[in-house]
């Protein structure tokens, strides 16, 4: 396992590996960017390529490839290793069903399933239907093949016993959500969910199936089948151990290298639209698979662009859920745009008929403040009072959240000329209006407290730069005269490795490599002190352990009082008396 590790290692760069999801930035010999897995302004998150580790400072997170898959994908090593060595061209034995994780067998059992129904789309004669009528919507073989379309046959347990044959449990498929169970005769049942429907497998950032989208083909007049009363047009995979809507963006896989390339991308709502428009050359395109945008979603976006046009159906008095998304958006910072689309057309209708007007389209984008000025001023009449309200109620929460004060003012100043009124009423309107926005604020803050990591503890980092002194400073090493008090057994163990002048071990690798790190970084913002510093430190450390050692004697003092232990009391009291004067 060790070796195939390395193997990895070797043949993956970290730089090209988390470019796929951060935005980097050359400074010196080294990366960076703001820390994915914290919120902050000025950059602190580093990558080394020659020691093929990343470190944020502000945070404190830090590690190899490994490490950062794990946490940006919430994943698990094993995961991490199968993706990491399949985008390294090195072959990782597999365990047997039974012993690997049911996040495995989840992957597995989706990647199954798109095969499934890809082999029924070209071999039986209803998917060959299906087919036909795909192509007929202008969607090439090529396609067919790279987005993995395929075809759900109209059958109660057709994916469910494939699946079985080759070793998975009914349970399992129902968990990965496949199948839908029942109670019959007291007796509980499993069914396939998707059934006599076009498949769209979804996938998340590494190409991996994680779940499907079907749309129905009983209201497709080449293709006869029965169907299901009430069925919905489309049905999606539910939420599984692998697969939240809420986070995932279809098409992104395939439009992130383009989305980063552009600084710009557009967010439509249906799976053809992305792939016909993708197929015609515009490729930094992402669907929302119907879903409303959610700020998962944008912290996913925020990774490759804070620019954003969106082709949805954006009528002024449109979808509370839809603008909810947007005002998100806004205070997350994002530059958004509005496509207008021609009346009862998607994207794909226009794709469709002239793959040039999608691009004529795409390049009128509006401002989205300028997009519902103009809407607003069509639909009502400015001169009467009533209608000024009603644009004042539609365009001030947008002008409410622009972050750029400048910008800011100048929709401020534009709104006040076109309804006659005076600039200071606008301004007072505004102040009220960005009152009643603070359930969307806060729904930004809830997003960012759960996406915010724990720190590493003060004593830790200290204990860090002590040994990052220590490591590149021998002489300083030598000169102390009383040992410091290392309290992480990592750190006692890379203490021990350079006082008796041993190369560290294999374990403490990682960790030398961040502590370089950081010495260069150190060395690029300015000098270091390595006396002083270590000095600081060491101090530092002395009086963190002291403080520690007073609170849990205050901490005893109180449960002393409170049994009445007169005697145990006057103890802790001299010995608080005796720490404090220390």
């Amino acid at each position: 396992m060790t070796a195939t590790i390395e193997e990895i290692k070797e043949r993956l760069d970290i730089v090209q590996v988390l470019s796929e999801y951060i935005k980097l930035k050359k400074v010196g010999a080294n990366w960076r960017t703001v820390c994915p897995f914290h919120s902050e302004k000025t950059p602190s998150f580093y990558v080394s390529p020659s020691r093929q580790v990343w470190h944020c400072f502000g945070c404190g997170k830090g590690g190899d490839i490994f490490k950062f898959l794990m946490e940006i994908e919430g994943i698990e090593f094993r995961d991490a290793m199968f993706l990491l060595a399949k985008k390294a061209g090195v072959e990782v034995k597999k365990e047997p069903i039974l012993q690997r994780t049911e996040r495995q067998r989840n992957f597995e059992i989706c990647e199954l399933a798109a095969r499934f129904f890809e082999k029924q789309l070209d071999e039986t004669k209803v998917g060959k239907k299906a087919k036909e009528y795909l192509l007929s919507r202008k969607i090439s073989e090529d396609s067919l093949r790279k987005w993995r379309l395929g075809y759900a046959p109209n059958t109660w347990r057709g994916l469910s016993d494939f699946l079985v044959a080759r070793g998975y449990k009914r349970q399992e498929i129902v968990k990965a959500g496949l199948a839908s169970q029942s109670e019959e005769k007291k007796k509980t049942t499993s069914y396939d969910r998707f059934r006599g429907r076009i498949m769209f497998p979804i996938f998340n950032l590494q190409g991996q199936v994680v779940g499907f989208g079907g749309r129905k083909t009983s209201d497709i007049k080449t293709i006869k089948e029965k169907a299901d009363k009430g069925e919905a047009k489309y049905m999606n995979t539910p939420n599984t151990l692998i697969y939240d809507k809420s986070r995932i963006l279809y098409g992104l896989n395939n439009a992130k290298v383009d989305v980063r390339k552009k600084d710009d991308c557009i967010l439509v709502e249906g799976y053809t639209d992305v792939i016909l428009s993708s197929q015609e050359g515009v490729q930094n395109i992402v669907s929302t698979s119907g879903t409303t945008l959610t700020p998962y979603q944008l912290k996913i976006l925020s990774r490759y662009t804070k620019n954003l046009n969106l082709g949805f159906d954006m009528d002024i008095a449109g979808e509370a859920a839809t603008k909810k998304g947007i005002d998100i958006a806004q205070l997350q910072g994002f530059n958004i745009k509005i496509i207008s689309m021609p009346q009862d057309k998607d994207p794909a209708d226009v794709v469709n008929e002239s793959p040039e007007d999608w691009r004529k389209i795409i390049e009128k984008a509006d401002d989205i403040v300028n997009f519902y000025f103009q809407q607003s001023l069509k639909k009502f009449n400015k001169k009467d009072l009533k209608s000024k309200k009603e644009i004042a109620k539609i365009i001030l929460p947008f002008i409410s959240r622009i972050q750029n004060k400048i910008e800011q003012s100048h929709w401020t100043e534009k709104l006040a000329k076109e309804l006659g009124v005076k600039e200071e009423a606008i301004w007072e309107e505004l102040k009220r209006v960005q009152g009643s926005q603070r359930l969307i604020d806060k729904a930004v803050e809830e997003l960012d407290k759960g996406q915010k990591e724990e720190p590493k503890s003060w004593r830790r980092l200290m204990e860090e730069r002590l040994l990052m002194l220590f490591l590149k400073y021998p002489d300083v090493l030598k000169s102390i005269t009383e040992e410091p008090d290392f309290s992480f057994k990592e750190c006692k163990d890379l203490y021990q490795s350079l006082k008796n002048g041993k190369t560290p071990p294999e374990e403490l690798k990682e960790l030398v490599s961040i502590l370089e790190l950081q010495f260069e970084v150190e060395k690029e913002r300015g000098g270091i002190e390595p006396k002083e510093e270590c000095q600081f430190c060491k101090d530092s450390l002395k009086e963190f352990i002291k403080r520690e050692k007073i609170k849990k004697i205050v901490e005893e003092l109180k449960t002393t009082e409170q049994k009445g232990d007169k005697d145990k009391t006057l103890k802790l009291l001299k010995k608080l008396i005796e720490y404090e004067k220390s």
